[in-house]
């Protein structure tokens, strides 16, 4: 997926040997689906289904399930955005990396837990899905980092109910998220933290308020049941009113 993807599972089998078998027959199916889906929406393959789709090789009522729901959710995302997300670029083709990251994190944490482990975290490129505590029996803590000097957290959250954390920024890839109503790319603010109830919904948000500039810390203000950590170009540091419940451990 372009990103380094790291899994953690916390839990401890009753039988050490068995317990880590599980652990790493589980963490081979989750690796196994974040294959699956970036042959299918990575659009750096030639091979993947959303190519295709862009090179108008396959026609819409040949889509997979997997597509046509990735299109409805993309479709629904643009209208609660205001047009701040939107997966069609101003070529006309389609890029719904912004949208599947989160989606397919979100399915991963969802298998684990299918798979009966309680205790865990994934994260793909620094969006997290926590789920559960850590081996320590705290809940898992989540850096920040600081923009401009990478070793070092400007604030440590803890997600204690399954929330997803997503932070989206320019500091690590550069400029690559693009205002759609200016075509013109998202560089008013540097660092951009949401917090909401899972990881697909708070990256989503996260990159579609990040597009909108300084007013991204009032977006993410509206919304019910997510709380947002914003840094400017100048250093300065804005958050939601509810944000810092969530720098407390307890």
């Amino acid at each position: 997926m372009g990103m380094p993807i790291t899994i953690e599972i916390a839990e401890k089998g009753s039988d050490q040997k068995n317990g880590a078998q599980a652990h790493a027959a589980a963490i081979e199916k989750v690796f196994a689906h974040f294959a699956h889906v970036d042959e299918k929406f990575s659009t750096y393959k030639d091979t993947s289904e959303i190519t295709a789709i862009n090179k108008k090789k396959i026609a819409r009522e040949n889509w997979s399930e997997e597509m046509e729901l990735v299109f409805a959710l993309a479709e629904e995302a643009k209208t609660t955005t205001g047009g701040h997300f939107d997966i069609q670029r101003p070529d006309g083709s389609y890029d719904p990396s912004g949208l599947v990251k989160g989606w397919a994190l979100w399915n991963a944490a969802q298998l684990l837990t299918k798979e009966g482990f309680e205790n865990f975290y994934v994260d793909a490129g620094g969006d997290i899905q926590p789920h559960g505590m850590n081996n320590e029996g705290r809940p898992w803590a989540i850096g920040i980092k600081n923009p401009w000097s990478q070793n070092e957290n400007i604030k440590v959250v803890y997600a204690k109910n399954g929330e997803g954390v997503a932070t989206s920024g320019t500091y690590i890839r550069g400029e690559h998220i693009y205002n759609p109503h200016t075509g013109k790319a998202a560089n008013e603010i540097t660092s951009l933290t949401v917090i909401g109830p899972n990881i697909y919904e708070a990256d989503l948000f996260a990159t579609a308020a990040f597009a909108m500039g300084k007013d991204a810390i009032k977006f993410i203000e509206s919304l019910p049941g997510f709380e947002g950590y914003m840094i400017d170009n100048d250093k300065l540091a804005t958050m939601t009113t509810g944000f810092e419940k969530y720098t407390n451990e307890n």
